[in-house]
């Protein structure tokens, strides 16, 4: 019995030892694997043109993909220059759609080194018309962006977006049918048309949106490509495209 107990404290000891050198193992959890990862940006060809999109909560599916679909395909037509397509919004968290779609940004602009843009897509979201509006941060990426970029495109309320930043003081532009009336009344310095898909006037273009964010899309590639490859990008969608056929306002370009 004697043996027997000193057996069991030697064992004891040695149990504690091996507790105690597990409680010393350094366990990593996910939230720390996941913060030691560099982060990685989409891999731009400096050759094109950097087409943004910028996103966040609430934004709508179509505004934001049908526009995508056209300038992605571009990297498929010989003898252009092609269009890079990347995200941009405020976080790196996954951005919910109105719909329920979950979306990575590419890029945070509010910490990422950002590459040029030379067009800006602004979808339309779900608060364009309230609490968006009142995203300073937001507004000054967008008048930033707005110094340099070639092009500055919105589709729906994105045109709410464009006049709050105070970039449509100058120019006629449209939006959603239903809302024209509503940024009139808060914008009532602007020229807003109504009964038109597009309106083109110097670098902004803007959309009534929906379905018909791809006709304004197809009217900048018709611009920066010429109406055979413009029509060719349509037929690759199944789409029909005509720009004689489109309600549209070209004031300059």
């Amino acid at each position: 019995m004697k043996y027997l107990g000193i057996l069991a404290i030697f064992f004891g000891m040695i149990g504690c030892k091996n507790a105690s050198e597990r409680n010393d193992i350094k366990i990593t959890t996910p939230t720390e694997i996941s913060s030691e990862k560099q982060k990685t940006f989409p891999k731009l060809d400096s050759t094109r043109y950097n087409v943004a999109f910028l996103i966040m909560d609430g934004v709508y599916n179509t505004e934001l993909t049908a526009p995508y679909d056209i300038f992605q395909h571009t990297i498929f037509r010989e003898g252009i220059k092609a269009m890079n397509v990347f995200t941009v919004a405020n976080t790196e968290e996954p951005i919910t759609s109105f719909e329920g779609l979950r979306l990575l940004p590419d890029y945070n602009y509010t910490n990422d080194p950002l590459p040029k843009i030379d067009i800006l897509v602004i979808p339309s979201a779900e608060h364009h018309l309230d609490t968006d509006l009142e995203d300073t941060v937001m507004i000054d990426f967008v008048k930033k962006v707005d110094k340099n970029a070639l092009f500055m495109t919105s589709h729906c309320d994105g045109a709410f977006v464009l006049a709050k930043a105070g970039l449509l003081d100058t120019v006629v532009s449209t939006t959603f049918p239903s809302d024209v009336d509503t940024m009139r009344k808060m914008f009532p310095r602007l020229d807003i048309r109504k009964d038109v898909l597009f309106v083109h006037d110097g670098k902004y273009i803007t959309s009534a949106g929906g379905a018909k964010s791809f006709e304004a899309a197809l009217y900048l590639c018709e611009l920066l490509y010429g109406k055979k490859v413009a029509q060719s990008l349509a037929g690759g969608l199944v789409i029909d495209w005509n720009l004689n056929e489109v309600p549209h306002n070209i004031i300059s370009n």
